[in-house]
Protein backbone atom coordinates (compact mmCIF):
# COMPACT_ATOMS: atom_id res chain seq x y z
CA UNK A 1 0.00 0.00 0.00
CA UNK A 2 1.20 3.69 -1.16
CA UNK A 3 2.57 5.97 1.90
CA UNK A 4 -0.67 7.98 1.28
CA UNK A 5 -3.49 5.80 0.37
CA UNK A 6 -2.31 4.59 4.13
CA UNK A 7 -2.62 8.28 5.36
CA UNK A 8 -5.81 8.53 3.93
CA UNK A 9 -7.10 5.57 5.75
CA UNK A 10 -5.68 6.59 9.10
CA UNK A 11 -7.16 9.90 8.28
CA UNK A 12 -10.70 8.27 7.99
CA UNK A 13 -9.87 5.85 11.24
CA UNK A 14 -9.48 9.10 12.87
CA UNK A 15 -12.10 11.02 12.23
CA UNK A 16 -14.20 7.94 12.76
CA UNK A 17 -13.01 7.19 16.14
CA UNK A 18 -13.22 11.54 16.88
CA UNK A 19 -16.96 11.08 15.85
CA UNK A 20 -17.74 7.92 17.47
CA UNK A 21 -15.86 9.85 20.58
CA UNK A 22 -17.81 12.93 20.51
CA UNK A 23 -20.96 11.11 19.74
CA UNK A 24 -20.38 9.42 23.11
CA UNK A 25 -19.30 12.06 24.98
CA UNK A 26 -22.68 14.15 23.99
CA UNK A 27 -24.35 10.66 25.39
CA UNK A 28 -22.44 10.99 28.64
CA UNK A 29 -23.09 14.53 29.25
CA UNK A 30 -26.57 14.23 29.00
CA UNK A 31 -26.62 11.05 31.45
CA UNK A 32 -24.65 13.16 33.71
CA UNK A 33 -26.95 15.80 34.06
CA UNK A 34 -28.58 16.44 37.49
CA UNK A 35 -32.09 16.97 37.78
CA UNK A 36 -33.82 19.52 40.12
CA UNK A 37 -37.00 19.24 40.81
CA UNK A 38 -37.87 22.92 41.33
CA UNK A 39 -41.73 23.79 43.09
CA UNK A 40 -42.99 27.38 42.32
CA UNK A 41 -46.09 29.48 42.06
CA UNK A 42 -46.86 29.89 38.74
CA UNK A 43 -46.41 34.06 37.70
CA UNK A 44 -43.57 36.56 37.12
CA UNK A 45 -41.83 35.48 40.07
CA UNK A 46 -40.49 32.63 38.05
CA UNK A 47 -39.56 35.21 35.11
CA UNK A 48 -35.35 33.83 35.38
CA UNK A 49 -35.79 30.17 35.17
CA UNK A 50 -37.63 30.46 32.06
CA UNK A 51 -35.03 32.66 30.84
CA UNK A 52 -32.14 30.24 32.09
CA UNK A 53 -33.75 27.56 30.54
CA UNK A 54 -34.94 29.55 27.53
CA UNK A 55 -31.04 30.28 26.76
CA UNK A 56 -29.50 26.97 28.09
CA UNK A 57 -27.80 28.02 30.95
CA UNK A 58 -29.33 25.56 33.48
CA UNK A 59 -28.06 22.65 30.65
CA UNK A 60 -24.63 24.70 30.36
CA UNK A 61 -23.50 24.32 33.88
CA UNK A 62 -24.68 20.20 33.57
CA UNK A 63 -28.30 20.79 35.24
CA UNK A 64 -31.97 19.70 33.87
CA UNK A 65 -34.70 21.59 35.81
CA UNK A 66 -37.85 20.83 36.42
CA UNK A 67 -39.95 23.33 37.29
CA UNK A 68 -43.50 22.13 39.32
CA UNK A 69 -46.07 24.55 39.89
CA UNK A 70 -47.55 24.65 43.35
CA UNK A 71 -51.21 25.10 44.22
CA UNK A 72 -50.52 26.39 47.75
CA UNK A 73 -48.07 27.00 50.54
CA UNK A 74 -48.82 24.09 52.53
CA UNK A 75 -48.44 21.79 49.56
CA UNK A 76 -44.77 23.46 48.63
CA UNK A 77 -43.99 23.31 52.51
CA UNK A 78 -44.73 20.06 52.99
CA UNK A 79 -43.31 18.08 49.61
CA UNK A 80 -39.66 20.43 50.64
CA UNK A 81 -39.51 18.72 53.91
CA UNK A 82 -40.19 15.41 52.46
CA UNK A 83 -37.49 15.71 50.25
CA UNK A 84 -40.09 15.64 47.53
CA UNK A 85 -38.48 18.79 45.89
CA UNK A 86 -35.27 19.96 45.78
CA UNK A 87 -35.85 23.63 45.77
CA UNK A 88 -38.53 26.04 46.77
CA UNK A 89 -38.85 29.31 45.47
CA UNK A 90 -41.56 31.43 47.43
CA UNK A 91 -42.23 34.16 49.22
CA UNK A 92 -39.62 33.62 52.15
CA UNK A 93 -41.50 33.88 54.99
CA UNK A 94 -42.84 30.13 54.43
CA UNK A 95 -39.36 29.87 54.90
CA UNK A 96 -39.27 31.29 58.52
CA UNK A 97 -42.90 28.59 58.81
CA UNK A 98 -41.18 26.29 58.21
CA UNK A 99 -38.18 26.77 60.63
CA UNK A 100 -40.31 27.87 63.56
CA UNK A 101 -43.22 26.47 63.20
CA UNK A 102 -43.01 23.18 61.84
CA UNK A 103 -39.58 22.75 63.09
CA UNK A 104 -37.80 21.86 59.99
CA UNK A 105 -33.89 22.54 59.07
CA UNK A 106 -34.81 24.67 56.27
CA UNK A 107 -32.87 28.08 54.91
CA UNK A 108 -32.94 30.60 52.43
CA UNK A 109 -30.33 30.80 49.84
CA UNK A 110 -31.25 33.39 47.00
CA UNK A 111 -33.10 36.58 47.31
CA UNK A 112 -35.44 37.44 44.37
CA UNK A 113 -38.38 39.95 44.29
CA UNK A 114 -40.67 41.92 47.08
CA UNK A 115 -43.46 40.09 45.52
CA UNK A 116 -45.29 43.43 43.19
CA UNK A 117 -47.99 42.92 45.62
CA UNK A 118 -51.53 44.55 45.56
CA UNK A 119 -54.89 44.84 47.18
CA UNK A 120 -57.62 44.23 45.07
CA UNK A 121 -61.22 44.36 46.20
CA UNK A 122 -64.98 43.72 44.49
CA UNK A 123 -66.06 46.66 42.91
CA UNK A 124 -68.64 47.42 45.48
CA UNK A 125 -65.51 48.16 48.30
CA UNK A 126 -65.03 51.54 48.17
CA UNK A 127 -62.76 51.18 51.65
CA UNK A 128 -61.47 48.88 53.56
CA UNK A 129 -63.92 49.45 56.11
CA UNK A 130 -66.11 48.15 54.07
CA UNK A 131 -64.57 45.25 54.32
CA UNK A 132 -66.19 44.94 57.88
CA UNK A 133 -68.08 41.00 58.12
CA UNK A 134 -66.85 40.11 54.40
CA UNK A 135 -64.59 37.26 54.05
CA UNK A 136 -60.91 37.91 52.05
CA UNK A 137 -58.87 35.53 50.08
CA UNK A 138 -55.21 34.23 51.07
CA UNK A 139 -53.45 31.45 50.05
CA UNK A 140 -52.37 30.20 53.64
CA UNK A 141 -54.05 32.01 56.30
CA UNK A 142 -50.58 32.55 58.57
CA UNK A 143 -47.81 33.46 56.41
CA UNK A 144 -46.68 35.39 53.88
CA UNK A 145 -49.02 37.70 51.43
CA UNK A 146 -52.06 37.26 54.39
CA UNK A 147 -49.68 38.87 57.04
CA UNK A 148 -49.63 42.19 54.52
CA UNK A 149 -53.61 41.64 53.74
CA UNK A 150 -53.93 41.42 57.85
CA UNK A 151 -51.34 44.61 58.62
CA UNK A 152 -53.17 47.14 55.68
CA UNK A 153 -56.65 45.93 57.25
CA UNK A 154 -55.19 46.54 60.56
CA UNK A 155 -53.83 49.81 60.22
CA UNK A 156 -57.54 50.59 58.72
CA UNK A 157 -59.12 49.88 61.85
CA UNK A 158 -59.88 46.05 61.30
CA UNK A 159 -58.58 43.78 63.32
CA UNK A 160 -58.88 39.66 63.01
CA UNK A 161 -61.86 38.91 63.87
CA UNK A 162 -63.37 41.57 61.53
CA UNK A 163 -63.55 39.48 58.99
CA UNK A 164 -63.34 35.63 57.78
CA UNK A 165 -60.49 34.48 55.72
CA UNK A 166 -61.03 31.89 53.10
CA UNK A 167 -57.62 30.29 52.61
CA UNK A 168 -57.89 29.37 48.35
CA UNK A 169 -54.70 29.08 47.35
CA UNK A 170 -51.82 30.62 45.23
CA UNK A 171 -52.37 33.75 43.20
CA UNK A 172 -53.98 32.32 40.14
CA UNK A 173 -56.78 30.67 42.55
CA UNK A 174 -57.54 33.70 44.22
CA UNK A 175 -58.11 35.52 41.40
CA UNK A 176 -60.47 33.05 39.99
CA UNK A 177 -62.49 32.68 44.07
CA UNK A 178 -62.66 36.62 43.15
CA UNK A 179 -64.21 36.41 39.82
CA UNK A 180 -66.61 33.49 40.59
CA UNK A 181 -67.07 33.37 44.32
CA UNK A 182 -67.35 36.88 45.06
CA UNK A 183 -69.57 36.21 48.18
CA UNK A 184 -65.77 34.68 49.74
CA UNK A 185 -63.25 36.63 48.18
CA UNK A 186 -64.32 40.31 48.31
CA UNK A 187 -60.40 41.26 48.55
CA UNK A 188 -56.91 39.33 48.40
CA UNK A 189 -53.30 40.13 47.45
CA UNK A 190 -52.50 40.03 43.31
CA UNK A 191 -49.24 40.16 41.80
CA UNK A 192 -48.53 40.10 38.06
CA UNK A 193 -49.69 39.26 35.71
CA UNK A 194 -52.47 38.11 37.63
CA UNK A 195 -53.12 41.75 38.81
CA UNK A 196 -53.83 42.81 34.85
CA UNK A 197 -56.11 40.32 34.79
CA UNK A 198 -57.70 41.15 38.04
CA UNK A 199 -58.39 45.09 36.32
CA UNK A 200 -59.26 43.70 33.11
CA UNK A 201 -62.23 41.95 35.23
CA UNK A 202 -62.96 45.35 37.02
CA UNK A 203 -61.75 44.42 40.26
CA UNK A 204 -60.87 47.12 42.33
CA UNK A 205 -56.64 48.22 42.66
CA UNK A 206 -56.54 49.46 46.44
CA UNK A 207 -52.74 50.33 46.30
CA UNK A 208 -49.40 48.40 47.36
CA UNK A 209 -49.99 45.82 50.01
CA UNK A 210 -46.28 46.41 51.34
CA UNK A 211 -47.03 50.06 51.89
CA UNK A 212 -47.86 49.58 55.04
CA UNK A 213 -44.34 48.02 56.52
CA UNK A 214 -42.20 49.27 53.51
CA UNK A 215 -39.16 47.68 52.19
CA UNK A 216 -40.35 43.70 52.24
CA UNK A 217 -38.17 40.25 51.14
CA UNK A 218 -41.17 38.20 48.87
CA UNK A 219 -39.82 35.57 46.50
CA UNK A 220 -36.44 34.03 47.65
CA UNK A 221 -35.23 29.87 46.80
CA UNK A 222 -35.04 28.02 49.68
CA UNK A 223 -33.92 24.44 50.55
CA UNK A 224 -32.90 22.04 53.52
CA UNK A 225 -30.01 22.79 54.76
CA UNK A 226 -28.80 19.26 55.08
CA UNK A 227 -29.65 19.04 51.32
CA UNK A 228 -27.29 21.95 50.33
CA UNK A 229 -24.35 20.79 52.64
CA UNK A 230 -24.52 17.44 50.89
CA UNK A 231 -25.14 19.05 46.93
CA UNK A 232 -23.37 22.05 47.51
CA UNK A 233 -22.00 22.03 44.35
CA UNK A 234 -25.24 21.57 42.53
CA UNK A 235 -26.93 24.16 44.42
CA UNK A 236 -24.06 27.07 43.07
CA UNK A 237 -24.39 26.19 39.83
CA UNK A 238 -28.06 26.29 40.17
CA UNK A 239 -27.44 29.93 41.83
CA UNK A 240 -24.85 31.10 38.81
CA UNK A 241 -27.61 29.99 35.90
CA UNK A 242 -30.05 31.75 37.49
CA UNK A 243 -28.14 35.19 37.59
CA UNK A 244 -26.98 35.13 34.43
CA UNK A 245 -30.58 34.42 32.96
CA UNK A 246 -31.76 37.37 35.11
CA UNK A 247 -28.63 39.14 33.43
CA UNK A 248 -30.47 38.42 30.13
CA UNK A 249 -33.38 39.21 31.27
CA UNK A 250 -32.74 42.91 32.51
CA UNK A 251 -30.38 43.44 29.37
CA UNK A 252 -32.57 45.89 26.99
CA UNK A 253 -31.28 44.66 24.12
CA UNK A 254 -33.04 41.38 24.77
CA UNK A 255 -36.26 43.03 25.18
CA UNK A 256 -38.55 41.56 22.48
CA UNK A 257 -36.99 38.55 22.95
CA UNK A 258 -37.87 38.41 26.67
CA UNK A 259 -41.70 39.42 26.58
CA UNK A 260 -42.10 36.71 23.63
CA UNK A 261 -41.04 34.13 26.24
CA UNK A 262 -43.18 35.30 29.33
CA UNK A 263 -45.96 35.70 26.51
CA UNK A 264 -45.50 31.39 25.61
CA UNK A 265 -44.37 30.44 28.71
CA UNK A 266 -47.53 31.86 30.85
CA UNK A 267 -49.63 31.76 27.60
CA UNK A 268 -50.29 35.40 28.33
CA UNK A 269 -51.61 38.01 25.63
CA UNK A 270 -48.67 40.18 24.20
CA UNK A 271 -49.83 43.28 25.92
CA UNK A 272 -50.16 41.72 29.44
CA UNK A 273 -46.59 40.04 28.92
CA UNK A 274 -45.31 43.45 27.88
CA UNK A 275 -46.84 44.75 31.41
CA UNK A 276 -45.62 42.21 33.21
CA UNK A 277 -42.01 42.63 31.81
CA UNK A 278 -42.04 46.64 32.65
CA UNK A 279 -43.04 45.61 36.18
CA UNK A 280 -39.93 43.09 36.58
CA UNK A 281 -37.61 44.99 34.37
CA UNK A 282 -38.18 48.53 36.77
CA UNK A 283 -34.94 49.69 38.04
CA UNK A 284 -36.69 51.03 41.30
CA UNK A 285 -39.02 48.23 42.21
CA UNK A 286 -38.68 45.22 39.52
CA UNK A 287 -36.59 42.03 40.28
CA UNK A 288 -33.50 42.44 42.94
CA UNK A 289 -30.50 42.35 40.37
CA UNK A 290 -28.22 39.24 40.83
CA UNK A 291 -31.39 37.74 42.93
CA UNK A 292 -29.14 39.63 46.12
CA UNK A 293 -31.01 38.93 49.69
CA UNK A 294 -32.51 42.09 50.92
CA UNK A 295 -31.66 41.74 54.32
CA UNK A 296 -33.58 45.02 55.57
CA UNK A 297 -36.90 43.91 53.72
CA UNK A 298 -36.59 40.08 55.68
CA UNK A 299 -36.43 42.32 59.26
CA UNK A 300 -39.85 43.81 58.03
CA UNK A 301 -41.11 40.01 56.90
CA UNK A 302 -39.99 38.92 60.39
CA UNK A 303 -41.75 41.82 62.25
CA UNK A 304 -44.40 41.54 60.78
CA UNK A 305 -45.04 37.97 61.46
CA UNK A 306 -44.28 38.86 65.26
CA UNK A 307 -46.62 41.70 65.30
CA UNK A 308 -49.49 39.28 62.90
CA UNK A 309 -48.90 35.90 64.74
CA UNK A 310 -47.60 37.54 68.13
CA UNK A 311 -44.46 35.03 67.39
CA UNK A 312 -40.79 35.27 69.62
CA UNK A 313 -43.01 37.47 72.19
CA UNK A 314 -42.87 40.70 69.51
CA UNK A 315 -38.93 40.13 69.17
CA UNK A 316 -38.00 38.97 66.11
CA UNK A 317 -34.35 36.74 65.50
CA UNK A 318 -32.36 38.11 63.29
CA UNK A 319 -32.10 37.65 59.87
CA UNK A 320 -28.73 34.67 60.45
CA UNK A 321 -30.95 32.49 61.78
CA UNK A 322 -32.81 31.42 58.05
CA UNK A 323 -30.34 33.27 55.79
CA UNK A 324 -27.29 31.59 54.58
CA UNK A 325 -25.20 33.51 52.09
CA UNK A 326 -22.41 31.11 51.72
CA UNK A 327 -23.82 29.78 48.33
CA UNK A 328 -24.69 32.07 46.88
CA UNK A 329 -21.32 34.09 47.60
CA UNK A 330 -19.37 30.89 45.67
CA UNK A 331 -21.73 31.47 42.99
CA UNK A 332 -21.45 34.71 42.59
CA UNK A 333 -17.64 34.69 42.94
CA UNK A 334 -17.02 32.96 39.97
CA UNK A 335 -19.54 35.06 37.60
Amino acid sequence: MACWQWTRMACKMTLGALASAMMLGGTMTAQAQTTLKVMVFPGLTNYSIFAAQHKGLFAKRGLAIEVINTPNSDTQRERLAKGEIHIAQAAVDNLVAMVDVAHVDAVIVTGGDNGYNRIFVQPDINSYADLRGKTVAVDAPNTAYAFLLYKVLKNAGLNKGDYKVNAVGGTPLRLEAMTKDKANAAAAVLNPPFSFRAKGAGLKDMGSAAAAIGAYQAAGDFVLRSWAQANSDTLVRYIRAMVEGRRWLLDPANKAEAIKLLTDRLQLAPDIAALSYAVATDPVDGVAKDFKFDVEGFRNVLKLRAEMEGQWGGNPPPPERYFDPTYYNQAMAAL
